[in-house]
């Protein structure tokens, strides 16, 4: 597999405090590489370190070429983000924002023409259960609306890598797994990936190929899902025994009898 981002020996620190401590990680075409751990690891950081410029030590790679070399634009063309924490402040519409997934593709004082723009913007309309709500206010919308314009917004940029910051927050269960399950599905084509922060873990040992386990700006685990969301791993990061917590939640749902 092709490996498409390299992140080796990130340091972020402010002032005397260290949010993230030689950090090292790649990510390889069709991987879904989840970043998980407890309040304050450091994972938002790390993912705000790739496309914001975020001060930082050490190397971050996007196809072998560092991404500190890259103009924006073209940045942007190939990386997708959706933060955790979206807001607008003007009545733009929902087609209008998700349409702005395509600036990154235009160059110039003038905006070249899109034509495959429209088609994307409708796309992600469609996959996002958008398209009723395409005509109204952004500022009507409840948060799990606006999430998934968003979601939609990065699917017309189409890029090569998504970014994702917590993409199901203020989703209710449905629309959780109908946008995870979108994202798996955006995975499919050739010469994508995907790196998401995640919280709830079963979100992670579902649909995460690779996981990092990140506890005080380190690297506690990291591989393949199944080998590092282990019980052990879990407890040393979270102080707890997550598997029988996780077991005896599950066991409130059980069938009556």
């Amino acid at each position: 597999m092709t490996k498409v981002l390299e992140v080796r020996n990130v340091t972020v620190r402010y002032g005397e405090h260290t949010v993230l401590d030689r950090l090292s990680f790649s990510l390889q075409e069709g991987q879904w590489l989840m970043l998980a751990g407890p309040n304050g690891a450091g994972k938002s950081t790390m993912i705000e370190t790739i496309f914001e410029g975020t001060p930082y030590t050490g190397e971050i790679f996007l196809e072998g070429k560092n991404v500190r070399k890259y103009k924006p634009h073209l940045l942007a063309q190939k990386i997708g983000v959706m933060a955790q924490k979206n807001s607008v402040g003007y009545g733009y519409t929902v087609e209008e924002v998700v349409g702005l997934g395509r600036y990154a593709h235009s160059s110039g004082f003038l905006v070249n023409r899109d034509d495959e723009g429209k088609k994307l913007v409708d796309e992600a309309l469609e996959k996002t259960g958008l398209m009723h709500l395409r005509k109204a206010s952004v500022l009507t919308l409840s948060g799990g609306e606006l999430q998934r314009t968003f979601l939609a917004q990065v699917f017309a940029q189409n890029p090569q890598i998504l970014i994702l910051d917590e993409p199901a927050n203020h989703l209710d269960l449905v629309y959780q797994k109908h946008i995870f399950s979108l994202i798996q599905e955006w995975l499919a084509f050739p010469g994508r990936a995907v790196l998401s922060v995640v919280h709830d873990l079963s979100l992670a040992k579902k649909y995460g190929t690779h996981t990092i386990l990140v506890n005080g700006g380190q690297a506690a685990a990291y591989g393949k899902t199944e080998e590092v969301l282990t019980r052990e791993n879990l407890k040393k990061v979270y102080d707890m025994d997550v598997y029988a917590w996780m077991r005896g939640m599950l066991e409130q749902w059980t069938e009556e009898n």
